[in-house]
């Protein structure tokens, strides 16, 4: 049975399929061929197009357009997923995250403010705050993989075509234009000088 919180403000197209006991809020627009599998929830204000939904998942004011989501994954707030990505088991895609064309895999976690666009992302992995995966040179539009069990930290680039395989780990603030091997360690960027003292005329200036 499908309870809805609110039917009114949903809605609710023809070829929609739902599960069992699956939970839907307030402001939620489904549309196309869709499943929704048992114990989902729809938190509100989900727009849902031509997309299947795994058991045991909650979405919250996402847009998910021709997609597929595996079971126990959460999605949102403010999600985007768009055309031919999926989403494996066990992920959380969240706030401000947008995955285009790209495969999640199981047990994959990518939080918050990311793009994702033509990656492989293998299991296991976390991708930080502000990582864009860039897929786009200004002609072409090339491929990112990433291996099982890969950390890459806040506000790291990937330049594609690029490959980072299993069990690395690329720190914040790094821009990455080559392949990375097992293991690897791979930090990228300026380091840091401090000048004493020199605040003092920039602060001056505002005055």
């Amino acid at each position: 049975m499908t309870k809805f919180l609110n039917k009114n403000s949903c809605f609710i197209g023809k070829n929609v399929k739902f599960g069992k006991n699956v939970t839907i809020y307030e402001n939620n627009h489904i549309e196309g061929e869709c499943e929704i599998g048992d114990n989902t929830t729809l938190l509100p204000n989900n727009f849902i197009s031509n997309s299947k939904i795994g058991e045991n998942c909650t979405l919250h004011t996402s847009v998910v357009e021709d997609c597929e989501i595996g079971n126990n994954s959460k999605v949102g707030p403010y999600a985007r997923l768009r055309p031919h990505s999926i989403i494996k088991n066990n992920c959380k895609i969240g706030n401000f995250v947008e995955i285009k064309n790209s495969a999640i895999g199981n047990g994959t976690k990518i939080s918050h403010l990311a793009y994702v666009g033509d990656a492989i992302i293998g299991e296991d992995c976390n991708i930080g705050c502000g990582v864009i995966f860039a897929n786009y040179d200004g002609k072409n539009k090339s491929q990112t993989t990433v291996g099982d069990h890969v950390f890459i930290g806040s506000n790291s680039n990937l330049i594609a075509p690029v490959k980072i395989e299993n069990d690395s780990y690329i720190c914040a603030g790094t821009t990455v234009t080559e392949n990375v091997n097992v293991e690897d360690f791979v930090i990228g960027r300026v380091r840091q000088e401090s000048k004493p003292g020199r605040a003092k005329k920039y602060w001056k200036k505002e005055k």
